[in-house]
């Protein structure tokens, strides 16, 4: 079954969002890590020293779904701009969905990052469909 999450960008307001979220629904952060505690991305150079405490990713359990967040703030990624800093996020069962969810959303579409492995041990892509709606697709790789 591939379980839907809500992913939000901020423009370097991810850390207070989330405490303010943690305060009204309880429970801890189910990760948090920060841009100077992440490997060197391709192409992006190193984390300017201003933007390490910045994060890079956090994830909040909400009963049976998970609130996630990042801050995407320049040089990093692209500027936030309001209505286009939400993502769905899909978390599917198996490496062949992912890979077909993937393909069928990003047709006709925008692939914004090629599903490929990531250093959290996953596959990931991420991709606007034909009709403007952000997708990002997760496969969690088994571990050895």
């Amino acid at each position: 079954m591939t379980v839907l999450n809500t992913y939000l960008n901020f423009p370097g307001t991810a850390e207070e969002a989330f405490n303010f979220y943690k305060s009204i629904f309880g429970g801890e952060f189910a990760m948090l890590s920060r841009y100077k505690d992440g490997p060197k991305m391709d192409g992006c150079g190193d984390v300017p020293p201003e933007l390490g405490e910045k994060i890079l990713h956090v994830s909040l359990p909400i009963g049976a779904n998970m609130l996630m967040a990042s801050d995407a703030v320049p040089p990093l990624c692209p500027p936030v701009t309001t209505g286009s800093n939400v993502s769905l996020s899909l978390h599917p069962d198996s490496e062949a969905e992912a890979r077909r969810l993937f393909e069928a959303l990003s047709a006709g579409g925008t692939v914004q990052m090629p599903f490929q492995p990531m250093f959290w041990g996953a596959l990931f892509g991420m991709c606007a469909d034909k009709f403007g709606i952000l997708w990002m697709v997760n496969f969690d790789l088994p571990k050895a």
